[in-house]
């Protein structure tokens, strides 16, 4: 288990000091995928540095298994960071070394034999899914390849936990999606912890079990991925979330009043909810965003509507929470 408490992290520029990081307090059961988002800015790669001392808090520690790593002299924590490997946006391989031998780099550096590091380097080959490129260099891969082979190399010293500070952020969608189903089966058959820093809320849906919502360097937000996407408490969290329909609604009409409804499940993301709110209640709403989408194989759809007026706001609100599997909420109109 991997246990933040009370950490902060501050730089001091040129122009001041830069609060990074304030007072974050977050856990991380074995086993999970957990996933850390936030706006750039928000303190994301700071934390995960964190999290193995690449950078050391100012205030608060890190525990992992109970153990505290600020603690640790120098030796401990290089052991310690052989349980905890990480890999990156910019994949970070080194371009005069085969893709067996930047697998046997961290190998190497352990000492183990040039040997056996090569038979490991080869497993971890297959496990990724590129037993034929032993031989071949970074430059000559495609960049999920080249994330593949980065993953590789990370595991070659037996991890249990692995880092991933935006590792698909400068990958396509279809190869952010074959690497995020690489993770998952990673984590399956070796029993992996992971926490993911990303921006995209679409890798957050698809892998995670978890997630905390960072904003300006504060945990804004925590919890399963399904309840805290499908009900934001924060205002953070419910840009994230809803990122359509949110900033870009159009300036409301005078009096008129507005709703999000989040439908949770197969059946209410098909049930004609508005027609029949129509026809039952002759409440007249119209829809200004909607979507559906999947999360941890769940649909879940958000839909924002308006109405004529504060009563029909509250008849409106009554009605749609009637269903256990719909959230909904007046959203604050512009002006």
């Amino acid at each position: 288990m991997i246990s933040i408490q009370g950490l902060s992290k501050t730089f001091r520029t040129s122009d001041g000091t830069v609060e990074a990081l304030k007072n974050v307090s977050l856990t991380v059961n074995d086993g999970d995928i957990y996933g850390i988002i936030g706006m750039s800015g928000a303190g994301k790669s700071t934390l995960v540095r964190c999290i193995n001392l690449l950078e050391r808090p100012t205030e608060g520690t890190v525990l992992i298994d109970g153990r505290g790593l600020c603690s640790l002299t120098e030796p401990e924590l290089r052991k310690v960071r052989r349980r905890i490997s990480m890999i990156f946006q910019s994949f970070n391989l080194l371009a005069q070394r085969t893709c067996l031998k930047n697998i046997c780099f961290p190998l190497e550096l352990a000492g183990v034999k040039s040997r056996d590091a090569e038979i490991r380097a080869r497993e971890l080959l297959a496990l990724v899914g590129l037993p034929d490129k032993a031989d071949a260099y970074p430059a000559q891969l495609s960049g999920g390849q080249q994330q593949r082979i980065a993953i590789a190399r990370a595991l070659a010293t037996d991890p249990k936990v692995l880092l991933c500070d935006e590792a698909t952020s400068a990958l396509d969608p279809k190869t952010t999606h074959d690497i995020l189903s690489l993770l998952r089966d990673l984590h399956n058959k070796l029993g992996l912890t992971v926490i993911l820093i990303t921006h995209q809320m679409s890798v957050v849906e698809e892998i995670c079990s978890r997630v905390a919502i960072l904003d300006n360097g504060s945990v804004v937000e925590e919890g399963p991925v399904e309840e805290v996407f499908s009900a934001p408490k924060s205002e953070a969290a419910r840009r994230l979330v809803f990122p359509d329909g949110y900033d870009t609604l159009p300036s409301a009409s005078e009096g008129k009043r507005r709703i999000r409804i989040v439908f949770r499940g197969y059946s209410t993301t098909t049930t004609p909810l508005i027609a029949r709110m129509a026809i039952e209640e002759k409440i007249l709403a119209n829809i200004l965003a909607a979507s559906i989408k999947t999360i941890s194989e769940k649909e879940y759809g958000s839909m924002v509507l308006e109405v004529a007026d504060a009563d029909e706001l509250e008849r409106a609100l009554h009605y749609l929470s009637a269903d256990p599997e719909i959230v909904a909420e007046e959203v604050e109109s512009r002006a």
